[in-house]
């Protein structure tokens, strides 16, 4: 799929990782009209994103499988060990420490919100778009594998690879479902944002 096949409307876009950034660039681009499972965690491999929803979310951040890792400013970075998935957005140090996550159930309740409105898109809009960054050839597979056993009706999946590239690169890619872009690695926090700018024109909310 190329760029030009991903432009149009949909009833909603989410971000699967595996920084904020895809979170970060729709909300800058106003494509993000409410929070997604996994906006502000890190999942660095793919491989554990495809299980958890595979798995259906099933035993997330539960808490007896909760690691408190360390500090991450003023937050605690917290891995959910079911599924290698950090989180270092929900638990502050002011109300919460390594030894007590006093946070914990106003942090589930707002995780399990999220999963069930995810599972309503999924299961009752026409089309949806997932953003994600980082992951193999065989993980953007089984991802689209993986989709296509949850989602009802249509979906698209933009794949963005931070490379050794200058440019804005598109990727020619075999799966019907995903286009794949690749973007420079130097500083993507922010240098990129006129190439997300380009990818996401044409790109509308129903």
């Amino acid at each position: 799929m190329q760029l030009v096949d991903l432009k149009g409307s949909y009833d909603a876009i989410f971000s699967l990782g595996d920084l904020c950034l895809p979170a970060m660039q729709l909300e800058k681009n106003g494509l993000r009209p409410y929070a997604g499972v996994l906006d502000w965690m890190i999942s660095i491999r793919l491989s554990d994103v495809n299980l958890l929803l595979k798995q259906r979310f099933h035993g997330f951040m539960e808490l007896a499988d909760l690691q408190v890792l360390g500090y991450a400013g003023q937050q605690l970075m917290v891995l959910d060990t079911n599924y290698s998935l950090i989180s270092n957005h929900d638990f502050s140090i002011h109300k919460n420490s390594i030894f007590h996550l006093s946070a914990y159930p106003e942090v589930k309740a707002k995780y399990d919100r999220r999963i069930t409105r995810f599972w309503e898109v999924l299961t009752t809009r026409q089309r949806v778009l997932f953003v994600r960054t980082g992951g193999t050839f065989q993980q953007v597979q089984q991802l689209q594998f993986v989709l296509s056993e949850l989602v009802s009706y249509d979906f698209r999946i933009l794949f963005i690879q931070h490379s050794n590239v200058t440019e804005m690169v598109e990727t020619d890619c075999p799966f019907e479902k995903v286009c794949w872009i690749q973007l420079p690695n130097q500083e993507i926090w922010n240098a990129n944002d006129h190439f997300w700018r380009n990818i996401f024109e044409g790109i509308h909310l129903c």
